[in-house]
């Protein structure tokens, strides 16, 4: 069905100017990352007119998640451990489609990585009408699933209080006084206490990936995808955790995440809490920590081969807090950076959910 032969893979190309942030001219550099959609960073380099890409799926092709699907639209370039597969005939909804397919091949891990040639003799299932590809029904099936995320998504930003992203006058004022703001180092061990969890009996590799029957409470393992929360089991003679910090213990990559919702603890990872009970720590305070404790632990120093380690090292490393004029940590000023920072990230989302929400109404309306 595609001309496997003349997909691409990403070279060790060393894009000299990086960035993590998009810039006007800025190209994103597709690597086989499975977070931030694959976009390792940005570069203002000019590649050559066969570097770049357009409207493309791409496979990763090396490391534990191998076989990961993702789509970028517009224009690209690549670094290393990436494959595209370049469908220019397709529309995007009907490569979204096929992609999701693909993406469900039984590839991943350290031993099944996709390649051409292992590619060629994989097979999957396509909707069809009278015999030929239902080309159509892709466009639709897409379209229906993204009208339903919109309207989720627009559902969120309101109970969020996130629909109005114009900053305030004091969320204004904190961004502006950031550069300003006076620091203090704190031993993570002093604020934070590793939370004891009950020992379960089961293996990641046994547990489904999706909620099924019983099987409904997300399990932490040392996976920074999803926030490593890509299992489920029984809620049953759990630990019930939520509102709290997780970290990796043996990992390739040692990120904190805040976890929000409910879960328990699998393996190779732990949860901490706020040690100061007399301290309610709301979400964004726990965000804004979960910022300061990375910039000790998610580290490209530290991968499989250099271990960060667990509790027992990340307690005695310290992190820098903004404090007050009484020498205090300014919660206050914590949590309204995070706030403004939402909205300065959310303003895109908002916009792009308003805009499929008045295209959709054009077409009820002129239907």
């Amino acid at each position: 069905m595609f001309d496997i032969d003349d997909w691409s893979y990403g070279k060790n190309k060393n894009w000299i100017s990086r960035s993590e942030i998009k810039t006007k001219n800025g190209l994103p550099v597709i690597s086989g990352i499975t977070i931030n959609n694959g976009v390792n960073y940005y570069t203002n380099d000019i590649p050559n007119d066969n570097e770049i890409f357009y409207d493309s799926l791409t496979i990763s092709t090396r490391g534990e998640y191998s076989g990961t699907v993702t789509y970028h639209q517009g224009k690209f370039v690549l670094a290393n451990n990436i494959l595209v597969m370049e469908i220019k005939e397709l529309t995007k909804n009907q490569k979204l489609f096929i992609g999701t397919l693909i993406n469900n091949l039984s590839y991943g891990g350290y031993s099944a990585y996709p390649t051409k040639e292992s590619l060629k003799n994989d097979s999957i299932q396509l909707p069809t009408k009278n015999g030929e590809i239902d080309f159509d029904f892709m466009d639709a099936y897409i379209s229906e699933l993204e009208e339903e995320r919109i309207s989720e998504l627009v559902t969120y930003l309101k109970i969020s209080d996130l629909d109005n992203y114009e900053l305030s006058k004091d969320e204004k004022q904190v961004i502006k006084d950031f550069s300003n703001i006076k620091w203090k180092d704190y031993q993570i061990g002093k604020l934070f206490k590793k939370i004891k969890t009950k020992k379960l009996p089961y293996k990641a590799k046994n547990l489904p990936k999706e909620p099924m029957g019983e099987y409904i409470l997300p399990v932490l393992t040392s996976s920074f995808m999803n926030q490593g929360l890509n299992y489920y089991i029984p809620k049953a003679e759990t630990t019930i955790l939520k509102n709290v910090i997780s970290i990796p213990s043996n990992s390739d990559v040692y990120r904190a995440y805040y976890q929000s919702r409910e879960f328990t603890v699998l393996s190779d990872a732990y949860a901490i809490e706020w040690k100061d009970k007399e301290k309610n720590i709301e979400p964004n305070e726990y965000l804004f920590t979960v910022s300061s404790i990375n910039k000790v632990t998610d580290l490209p120093i530290y991968s499989y081969k250099n271990k960060l380690g667990g509790w027992n090292v990340v307690k005695n490393k310290y992190i820098k807090l903004p404090v007050n004029s009484y020498d205090e940590i300014d919660f206050e000023y914590m949590k309204k950076f995070i706030q403004a920072i939402k909205k300065l990230v959310i303003k895109d989302v908002v916009l792009y959910a308003d805009k499929k929400i008045k295209v959709t109404k054009k077409v009820v309306e002129n239907n």
